[in-house]
């Protein structure tokens, strides 16, 4: 079984019919014990997804609140990540779809592209800036009219 927030816990326990008054001294005692952390919870997610799917900020910061993560939670572990990983992560991935979409003219590619990043929650600028360098790289010339 994978680690669960207290919210997915609590929603776990009242979907068995388990009596409120009682799933709640489970959950502070489970909490006592450490076996429940969705401080470690949190920080753990965005480590993982971030390495492993490349999302964003705004995209993790989603993820762990459908779980039931607090935001002052969220918001810590989040803030964890550097901005520069963030880009440099933005980079890679773009970096990997990039020659799968060398058939396309420069505004598919570009439409394309940032697309994707928005997708992982990266936000427009920073997409469009990413997307522009690299098929400024490949010596292809972006139009101005994408932000």
């Amino acid at each position: 079984m994978a680690p669960k927030t207290r919210a997915q816990l609590s929603e776990a326990l009242r979907k068995r019919d388990v009596p409120d008054e009682a799933a709640e001294k489970v959950l502070d005692r489970f909490s006592e014990l450490g076996l429940i952390n969705d401080e470690a919870f949190a920080e753990a997610w965005v480590d993982s997804r971030h390495h492993g799917r490349g999302l964003a900020k705004r995209a993790l910061a989603a993820e762990l609140r459908h779980r039931g993560v607090d935001s002052e939670t969220v918001n810590e572990a989040v803030e964890r990540l550097d901005p520069d990983q963030e880009l440099e992560t933005a980079r890679r991935l773009v970096e990997r779809k990039l020659r799968s979409t060398r058939s396309l003219d420069s505004k598919a590619r570009t439409r394309r592209l940032a697309g994707m990043l928005a997708r992982k929650g990266y936000a427009p600028g920073l997409a469009f800036r990413v997307v522009r360098e690299a098929l400024e790289q490949e010596g292809i010339e972006v139009e101005e009219d994408y932000p």
